[in-house]
């Protein structure tokens, strides 16, 4: 007999929103059926551009997603908004809740919004999010939204689950170098400078042109000039991409179309020199690599007594033997 979620399948590619939160919600809660479901979704996929939105706490990310997915909206496009929050130490559930930022774009059949909570996962995403790209993917949304927590120096990931990588600085929020410190700066594909209506954004606009190498460092009331003889943004002779900067104001939609016209820019780019296809194997791969991991370490936990590994964590502690040398006897006695 069928599976009880396989009855899900049908109507979700039929377009059940029902269907689609109750899929997202089996793969979160891990249920025995998750990769069965996940498994007939997949050759579905293939069509969404996914957009991964970092940057460090206070950028106004959220408002940022909000403005973007209604410029697509706009544009005719369907969206599909992934917020990862951090989790709640009670619940284990997301701990902001983007429905509440993002309610606004709620009643709209062209939107889906999803929370996911970390569950202790780093890198700014939730262990399950490649899963939930996936699943918003076969529904038929052809825009997705990643917004990842903001936990600033480990952001990076949201580079392997997306196509385009938008990173996004404010000025005023005391550190202008905080990109490079979390080094974001090699991932972006994109920089939006948002809250560009704050004093400072000049400056902030200057020093990522700085760290781009573009422009001296700024001193004192040095400002970028508009006559200024620098490489144009976007793809450059010798077949790369030199991230555009824009400035935004989310809030009121400033410079939100220019940001969505240029990230639509960046896909043809991908598309036109096969970057696409590169993204994609990239995508593939880590995905791959994530999948053999939870298998291989539940296989390992599975061979072994069940106190085992209580005991040799207890013998870590007392510095009776190292980590390393462990990990090596515990491989061995599960093999």
């Amino acid at each position: 007999m069928p599976s009880p979620g396989a009855s899900l399948i049908p109507d979700l590619l039929a377009g059940s929103r029902r269907a689609l939160a109750q899929t997202i919600s089996a793969i979160e809660d891990g249920v025995v059926e998750a990769p069965a479901l996940l498994s007939a979704l997949y050759p579905h996929t293939g069509r969404a551009h996914v957009i991964g939105v970092t940057g460090a706490p206070g950028t106004g990310k959220s408002t940022l997603v909000n403005a973007l997915a209604k410029a697509y909206r706009a544009a005719g496009k369907t969206v599909g908004v992934i917020a990862v929050d951090p989790t709640s130490p009670f619940s284990g559930g997301a701990l902001l809740g983007d429905r509440v930022r993002m309610r606004d774009l709620a009643g709209d059949p062209g939107i889906f919004i999803r929370s996911m909570a970390t569950r202790g996962s780093l890198g700014g995403l939730a262990r399950a999010t490649a899963d939930v790209i996936s699943v918003l993917d076969a529904a038929g949304f052809e825009r997705i939204l990643v917004e990842t927590v903001g936990v600033g120096q480990a952001e990076v990931d949201i580079a392997s689950a997306a196509h385009t990588t938008l990173v996004v600085e404010a000025p005023g929020l005391g550190d202008e170098v905080q990109a490079i410190k979390a080094g974001v700066l090699e991932i972006a594909d994109l920089f939006a400078v948002n809250k560009a209506d704050r004093e400072g954004a000049d400056r902030t606009v200057l020093v990522l042109q700085m760290m781009q190498g573009l422009a001296p460092a700024p001193t004192g009331h040095h400002r970028a000039t508009a006559g200024s003889a620098l490489p144009q943004p976007g793809p450059q002779e010798d077949g790369s991409w030199l991230p555009p900067i824009l400035k935004t104001v989310a809030t009121r939609g400033d410079g939100v179309e220019a940001l969505r016209e240029w990230i639509e820019r960046h896909a043809a780019y991908l598309r036109a020199l096969d970057g696409w296809s590169r993204r994609e194997a990239a995508r593939a791969a880590t995905e791959l690599e994530r999948i053999l991991r939870d298998r291989l370490l539940a296989h390992l936990l599975a061979a072994l007594p069940a106190d085992r590994l209580a005991q040799m964590v207890t013998a870590i502690v007392r510095r009776e033997i190292d980590p390393y040398t462990a990990a090596e006897q515990l491989l061995t006695q599960a093999v």
